[in-house]
C-alpha cells in the first residue's frame, strides 16, 4: 500500500524531447550513453541516489516524472523511492533505479537537480514553519529567483507546511492560487496614500479576499495602521510590517537604546499591537516580513512577540542540499565506488 498518490507526471510540463536528447544534461552522461549504444553493451544497473545532509525531501515526484517520460523505456525500469516531505538523514538512500543503464544514463543531471533544488526550498520552509508554529508562514521569495522555478518551489513549500504562496504558478500543482497584500507600488500609484490605496483595494477586489495592507510606506507603522483600520471599518484583516533593515520606524525612535531598532523588531510589533488594541481593533492581525530567518523567528517566538503570521522570502533559498547518484551494482554484481557501497533502505516504496 502506497501512502498517497504521487503527482501526475504531466503536471510538470517537461520539455521531454530536449531532455531525452541530453540538452540539459552534463555532457559526459550523454557521451557515456552514446558509447554504450554504439558498443551494444546493455548492463542492468542499480543506481542509488542519496543526499549528504539532514533534510526534508523535495522533488521526488518530479524526478520520477523525468524517468517516466524521458527514459527510453519506463517499463524496463524498476524504481523505489521515498515521498516528497519525508525527513531524511545524511547518506540515506532516497531513490533506487534498476534497469538497463542506457535507458536513463542521460537523465542523471536532471533528477539530481530537481531533488537538490526542491529539497533546499522544502527544508528551509519546514524549518521556518516549525520555528513559527502554531503561527502561519507565507512563502514570499518569488522575486528572488528565476520565474521558471516557481511551480516546483511553491509545491515544495506547500508540502513543507507553508499556508500561502504569492503567485498562481507556485500554487498550481495543488490547484490553488497566490495570496497577496496591498503592495507598496499601489500605494505609490495613489500618491503615497496608504489609506486610499487600501480602500481602493477593498473596493475593487472581491469580498472573499482578505484585505492585508503594508503600513510602512511612510515609516510610521503605528499611525498608518490606525488610519487604515479606522477607514476600513471592520473590513481590514491585517497589517503587514515590512520596515527596511536600514530604517528605524518613527514609533521606535523614543525607545531606542536597549535593542536593535532597525527593521521589523519586537518593539515595533508591540507598538502596533498595543495601538490597535487600544482603539478597539484587536481583531486586526499583524503579519511580519522583511529579513526573517529561522533564527529571527525563533527569537520572536521566545520573546512572545504578538505576530500572527510571518512572510519569509530570500532566506528560503539559502544553503546546499546536494544529491549524488552512483551505480552500485551491475548485472547483480557489486561494483560501487569505494565509500559509496549499496545502502538498502526499507522505507523506499515501489513506484507504479
Amino acid at each position: 500500500m502506497t501512502r498517497r498518490p504521487r503527482l501526475d507526471p504531466e503536471i510538470f510540463n517537461l520539455p521531454v524531447e530536449k531532455m531525452r536528447a541530453g540538452y540539459y544534461s552534463d555532457k559526459y552522461f550523454v557521451r557515456a550513453r552514446e558509447i554504450l549504444l554504439a558498443d551494444r553493451h546493455r548492463p542492468r544497473v542499480t543506481m542509488q541516489v542519496f543526499g549528504k545532509q539532514h533534510a526534508f525531501l523535495g522533488g521526488i515526484d518530479e524526478a520520477i516524472a523525468i524517468l517516466k517520460l524521458c527514459s527510453d523505456d519506463w517499463s524496463a525500469l524498476e524504481v523505489h523511492a521515498l515521498y516528497d516531505g519525508d525527513e531524511v538523514e545524511p547518506w540515506e538512500t532516497v531513490m533506487v533505479i534498476e534497469g538497463p543503464y542506457d535507458a536513463f544514463a542521460n537523465l542523471e543531471t536532471l533528477y539530481l537537480g530537481v531533488l537538490s533544488r526542491r529539497t533546499r526550498v522544502g527544508t528551509n520552509t519546514r524549518r521556518v514553519v516549525e520555528a513559527a508554529a502554531p503561527k502561519q508562514v507565507m512563502f514570499f521569495p518569488a522575486r528572488h529567483d528565476h520565474w521558471l522555478v516557481q511551480t516546483g518551489d511553491g509545491y515544495a513549500a506547500h508540502i513543507a507546511g507553508a499556508i500561502g504562496v504569492s503567485t498562481d504558478a507556485q500554487a498550481s500543482w495543488w490547484g490553488s492560487e497566490g495570496l497577496g497584500t496591498v503592495p507598496h507600488a499601489l500605494i505609490a500609484a495613489y500618491g503615497g496614500d496608504t489609506v486610499l490605496a487600501t480602500r481602493k483595494f477593498a473596493e475593487f477586489i472581491g469580498p472573499e479576499i482578505r484585505v492585508v495592507t503594508l503600513v510602512d510606506f511612510e515609516n510610521d507603522c503605528v499611525r498608518t495602521s490606525l488610519e487604515v483600520a479606522r477607514a476600513l471599518d471592520g473590513r481590514l484583516y491585517g497589517v503587514r510590517l515590512d520596515t527596511s533593515e536600514m530604517l528605524v520606524d518613527r514609533s521606535v525612535l523614543p525607545q531606542m537604546g536597549r535593542f536593535r531598532p532597525t527593521g521589523v523588531n519586537p518593539q515595533l510589533v508591540w507598538n502596533v499591537r498595543r495601538a490597535l488594541d487600544a482603539e478597539g481593533f484587536a481583531e486586526v492581525r499583524i503579519i511580519a516580513s522583511g529579513g526573517f530567518t529561522v533564527e529571527k523567528i525563533e527569537m520572536f517566538e521566545r520573546e512572545g512577540v504578538p505576530v500572527d503570521a510571518y512572510g519569509v522570502g530570500s532566506s528560503l533559498f539559502q544553503g546546499r542540499f546536494d544529491f549524488t547518484a552512483d551505480v552500485v551494482r551491475t548485472d547483480d554484481r557489486p561494483v560501487a565506488k569505494v565509500g559509496r557501497e549499496y545502502r538498502p533502505n526499507p522505507r523506499l516504496e515501489l513506484v507504479r
